[in-house]
């Protein structure tokens, strides 16, 4: 990896040396793991500077949220079974596919490191929290004009549940997140919440 010239080859600029920094850092990140990761090693992998590194990211926590969630479902990609509970259980599977992979280590790593900064744990809320929270949401909706949930559950809070589940089982328990247990979370405690 040493002596890797960043400068030769051609230039890449914005999400291009994005997605090449972010598959760089997870590729460092199933190497070495979190602890040993370095902004350093993740601009040689990447072949760019680590200056380019450091005017987006302030750190490897920010640097670490923004590659999972590059990884991430965005809004719209996840599975339509066209029923609440398999949707319910596809999403979950999905994020609990995410938790049980090198992901989910640095995930719980970058919680501790962040948990000890506001502004670096308000970041994570933004990015990661929100986004999450407006999946589900999303998916509540999508259930919700099928008929198969009630309007009441339409709710930011109602949405996090499923996810604040999984991530207090993965906190506590740590992985991987079984299906018995995601199983569990959408027959106990989602589809009754959310049914019509």
């Amino acid at each position: 990896m040493g002596g890797v010239d960043h400068r030769k080859g051609p230039r890449r600029r914005g999400d291009e040396l994005n997605q090449a920094i972010f598959a760089a850092a997870l590729e460092e990140l199933v190497e070495v793991g979190y602890q040993r990761l370095t902004m350093e090693r993740v601009a040689e992998r990447a072949r760019t500077s680590k200056a380019s590194l450091y005017r987006r990211w302030a750190g490897r926590p920010e640097l670490i949220m923004d590659a999972t969630l590059n990884v991430f479902p965005a809004v719209g990609e996840l599975p339509d079974t066209g029923e609440l509970r398999g949707d319910l259980l596809a999403a979950l599977r999905t994020m609990a596919d995410a938790l049980n992979s090198p992901l989910g280590q640095a995930v719980r790593a970058v919680l501790a490191e962040v948990t000890i900064d506001q502004a670096a744990m308000r970041r994570h809320r933004e990015r990661f929290v929100e986004r999450r929270n407006q999946l589900m949401l999303d998916l509540v909706r999508r259930a919700a004009a099928r008929g198969q949930v009630r309007p009441g559950a339409l709710t930011p809070r109602v949405a996090a549940v499923g996810p604040a589940l999984m991530r207090d089982h993965f906190l506590t328990h740590g992985g991987p997140i079984t299906d018995e247990v995601i199983t569990e979370i959408v027959d106990e405690v989602l589809v009754p919440l959310l049914r019509a």
